[in-house]
């Protein structure tokens, strides 16, 4: 039997991709298909928002041609392929000719023709709509995310705005932006979509007002600082059909996501513990994350990331929280939390004025997940057992900010119509803000 594989991204689709896997199927008897996962296909430059890879692989098996489909998930996975499948043929589009000459070692290679006049890159932009998106405040953060936004499709910078115009002004220059907005009110007219990047205390009025005009919003982290203004943000988007994200980064990178998907899998077996870090020290002491006036402090700061891998993989319902924290001038230099679950105790440890290992330890009945620091910007993590032996280590690729990962997250849910993200829930980002609320009224809390 001669076997054939080929690979693509197959995104929206189309005739063009169904002339080349009949191509490919004519060359052999059995023709493996391997599909691009989600964030692996970068070399184009874009994330994608329009089709997932589950979709994708239901469009490639309704064409009928496929005998089997396969995730295509990293470098080098070809030749892998190639050898585990006994391949005779590689085929591709001709698009990439001699770029895959090397596979010649191991079968034959083959280049077919495409069909001409039609292509995904075609397509998207004739039925895919720019996501026009107005961000109100432009320090650090924003900064980082405004050319996160060229590497995912639909996303537009359409205006800026902050309560210091100068600066808003500075950025639309930089960044080559024609509108700069005299008022939020005036932004929020101007766009599709709002990415909050104030300092905590001004989310949650900036958050509701641009719900309340039913546009889609991406909030910087930590949402808001109370439990129940998170429900009724969430309540109010949900009312007005409008799309509300927190921007975890973390919570949206495809190593984190891989890693829970696999612990939640039974591989290290029951989790009874979860321990996550992160801490840095400020050389400026008057600066605004250290202002007691602007919900400064290691818990407001820097909270929601030790809390996220708990969430996701404990859940909600927990039973206790007991924090502890060292305080200096009325902000929290150092806070360790203690979360107690039914048949699991979790902790997680933060600073700004005192320094610890900023790692994850996941910990299981039958092994361990290891995520070295900064495990926030996942890009390596293992898997220990008793018997060494049988370790596993993952890399993955942490590209630029990592901020593309919450774009494409929030411009795919807005594009597909779809009102919440399995990659952080609303419930999750409410559970996040109950602890938050919990902190600030000093509820089990004791001082060190």
């Amino acid at each position: 039997m001669k076997k054939v594989i080929t690979y693509g991204t197959y995104d929206l689709l189309h005739q063009g991709h169904i002339n080349l896997l009949r191509r490919a199927k004519a060359l052999g008897d059995y023709l493996i298909v391997g599909v691009t996962n989600d964030n692996f296909d970068r070399e184009r430059g874009k994330l994608n928002v329009k089709n997932n890879v589950l979709e994708r692989v239901e469009a490639v098996r309704a064409t009928g041609f496929a005998d089997k489909i396969i995730i295509e998930d990293y470098v080098g996975q070809k030749i892998d392929d190639i050898q585990k499948y006994d391949v005779d043929i590689f085929a591709i589009g001709s698009d990439w000719d001699g770029q895959f000459d090397y596979l010649n070692e191991y079968c034959k290679v083959v280049y077919l023709p495409r069909t001409e006049g039609i292509s995904s890159t075609m397509l998207r932009e004739e039925i895919q709509q720019d996501v026009r998106i107005g961000v109100v405040g432009c320090g650090r953060i924003a900064k980082r995310f405004i050319p996160e936004t060229d590497f995912v499709s639909a996303a537009k910078i359409e205006s800026f705005y902050d309560i210091q115009h100068c600066r808003a002004n500075e950025m639309a220059t930089e960044y080559n932006v024609k509108h700069v907005a005299k008022s939020y009110q005036e932004l929020i007219e101007k766009v599709d979509a709002v990415y909050v990047a104030t300092p905590h205390l001004s989310h949650y009025e900036l958050t509701k007002e641009a719900l309340e005009k039913k546009k889609h919003v991406l909030c910087e982290t930590p949402l808001v600082l109370k439990g129940e203004q998170a429900r009724e943000l969430f309540e109010l988007a949900e009312k007005n059909g409008v799309i509300l994200l927190e921007a975890n980064k973390t919570a949206y990178s495809p190593a984190f996501n891989h890693l829970i998907s696999m612990v939640k899998s039974g591989l290290i077996g029951e989790i009874v513990d979860v321990d996550a870090s992160e801490s840095k020290l400020w050389g400026d002491k008057f600066t605004r994350e250290l202002d007691p006036e602007q919900a400064g402090g290691s818990m407001y700061e820097l909270g929601s990331y030790p809390l996220l891998p708990i969430i996701k993989l404990m859940g909600i319902n927990y039973e206790t929280v007991q924090l502890y924290s060292r305080l200096q001038n009325n902000v929290d230099i150092y806070t360790k939390g203690v979360i107690h679950y039914p048949k699991a105790v979790c902790s997680f440890k933060l600073g700004l004025g005192v320094k610890t290992e900023g790692n994850l330890v996941i910990s299981g009945t039958k092994g361990y997940a290891y995520v070295p620091s900064p495990w926030w910007l996942t890009d390596y993590y293992e898997f220990r057992f008793e018997d060494q032996n049988k370790n596993k280590k993952f890399f993955y690729k942490w590209d630029g900010e990592g901020l593309r990962y919450e774009i494409q997250e929030f411009i795919s849910c807005i594009v597909n119509k779809r009102f919440g993200s399995a990659k952080l829930r609303n419930k999750e980002s409410i559970c996040m803000a109950d602890i938050m609320q919990q902190f600030g009224e000093r509820k089990n809390f004791i001082e060190i």
